[in-house]
């Protein structure tokens, strides 16, 4: 069942009032489940696709913190192989085309490898707008450098943000240092309006 509990939140977001809080949350649980309803038929299709290229399992799941600093699965559509990490924890490089399954770099590029995380936000898990969740091994990395990573977990983790839109995937700590200070820039200015433009402006790009 979807957690409408928005406690958690209370008082932790320094602009948005309790009423937007629950407003967010609402907003969350109704899209992300009409999202999952309509694009139910893109879910098959690249379930599908993935069937027929690659032995590799559909779908990626691996732990990532989130708010009050708690793990949970995040879930996608897998676009590296089984061992690609067989070294330990790596930022993604999309020169190393022999780590991606033949559909990987599609989907990466199109980022519908993100879509089954509408599943996590419909959980309460995650937002549409938020930062974006990392595994313990990168935050301990960034804690060695910045400590103010800590308090993004006073907001739910997102799908998107606006360090998404302008800086990409991180596949470097400069650009996962550069993030931060934007997610911060994002906490300190939250609203329900400066989401949608951040939901509006994520849309527009694949246009």
């Amino acid at each position: 069942m979807p957690d409408t509990n928005v406690t958690d939140d209370v008082n932790n977001h320094k602009r948005l009032s309790i009423g937007q809080q629950y407003t967010k949350r609402a907003f969350d649980i109704f899209f992300s489940f009409w999202a999952l309803i309509f694009l139910a038929p893109v879910f098959l299709s690249i379930i599908i696709l993935q069937k027929a290229t690659s032995k590799e399992s559909v779908f990626f799941r691996q732990e990532r913190i989130g708010l009050k600093g708690r793990p949970f699965m995040i879930q996608k559509f897998r676009t590296m192989k089984e061992d690609a990490e067989e070294n330990g924890p790596q930022l993604a490089n999309e020169k190393e085309l022999n780590k991606y399954t033949k559909l990987g770099l599609f989907l990466r590029r199109t980022h519908l490898d993100e879509l089954p995380q509408l599943w996590n936000v419909l959980k309460g898990e995650m937002s549409f707008v938020g930062y974006r969740p990392e595994r313990r091994y990168f935050i301990d990395q960034i804690l060695k450098i910045d400590n103010r990573y800590i308090e993004l977990y006073d907001m739910r983790p997102g799908i998107t943000s606006e360090a998404a839109i302008y800086n990409g995937y991180t596949d470097t700590m400069e650009k996962m240092l550069l993030r931060l200070d934007m997610d911060l820039a994002y906490m300190k200015k939250s609203s329900i309006k400066t989401d949608l433009i951040i939901l509006f402006k994520t849309i527009g790009m694949f246009f």
